[in-house]
């Protein structure tokens, strides 16, 4: 077939240049990480190797549900900084404990480390409003009680990888007037590989197992409020993620930085979308020197 043909053949675009099938796969990791696997069972057991070594997680809940708990990594020394980590997972799938390999480099910094678990929308009946409830309540909880296991509430970080950047963005641009916490409560954050405009992701097949409604495209896009923004950002991706990850992040941290907002881009030369996040366990690697250096913490 010529390209002249091929051509031809092309569907319409559905989104920007891209028609639906192009689209779909934009927002498809696997299409563009074929070893996704082979990193999840190494972060897997890297997680049970750090709970083996850190010891296990304090298990406290912060709202009534069985899945609202939070895994807390302590310090080694009162009144630490903390950081809050929500993981990804396409909304669908992933849980806290499997996210425990990057608790060790935080540990040893002197921070104490935080992953909520919450419900993905596979048990919402699609619905995306829950799972930004429980992520919200869960940041706030932290933020109230950091005290109790020895945190310091004024120095509260927040990171997040994938759909746990978009709920992470969120949370940075909910807004909080009437939960009795200043807007800059959060007082860094470092987002990887995320989503900030849900337009496109409506357009794709992710629709087939999300309940877009234009309430939910407008509320949970944090892009369209930036306005309520006040907290520091980091934004990263990597050259070997899907054209739509890399477009969301830079379009992110344009109009955060056009806002006259601090807001740094690091782009991860080589990486896909789960090899990026892997050097967030290294105190040496892409995103854990970035994040230790926002915390204002050693890297040795």
């Amino acid at each position: 077939m010529t390209e002249l043909h091929q051509a031809a053949q092309k569907d319409p675009p559905v989104w920007l240049d891209m028609d639906q099938q192009a689209l779909d796969d934009a927002y498809d990791q696997e299409k563009y990480a074929p070893n996704r696997a082979r990193i999840v069972e190494r972060r897997i057991a890297n997680s049970a190797r750090a709970r083996a070594i850190l010891g296990a997680p304090e298990r406290v809940a912060y709202g009534p549900s069985a899945i609202e708990r939070l895994d807390i990594f302590r310090a080694g020394e009162a009144n630490a900084p903390v950081k809050i980590f929500l993981h990804g997972g396409a909304w669908l799938r992933n849980k806290a404990a499997d996210y425990a390999v990057q608790a060790e480099l935080f540990v040893r910094a002197g921070a104490t480390y935080v992953i909520p678990d919450f419900v993905n929308v596979g048990e919402t009946g699609g619905d995306l409003a829950p799972m930004f409830d429980q992520v919200r309540r869960a940041v706030l909880w932290v933020c109230r009680n950091a005290a109790s296991f020895g945190g310091d509430p004024n120095r509260i970080y927040l990171s997040g990888h994938s759909s746990g950047s978009h709920l992470g963005a969120c949370v940075l641009t909910h807004d909080w007037r009437n939960d009795e916490v200043g807007p800059d409560f959060i007082k860094g954050a470092l987002f990887a590989s995320g989503m900030y405009d849900l337009k496109p992701v409506r357009l794709s097949a992710r629709s087939n197992y999300v309940a877009f409604t234009d309430a939910i495209e407008q509320t949970l896009s944090p892009q369209r409020h930036i306005d309520r923004l006040h907290t520091p950002l980091i934004l990263a991706y990597g050259t070997e993620e899907t054209p739509e990850f890399q477009r969301q992040t830079r379009d992110f941290h344009a109009a955060v930085k056009a806002a006259g907002k601090p807001v740094q881009l690091i782009t991860g030369q080589g990486y896909n979308h789960f090899e990026l996040l892997e050097t967030t366990a290294n105190p040496y690697g892409l995103l854990g020197r970035a994040a230790l250096a926002q915390m204002q913490l050693p890297a040795a």
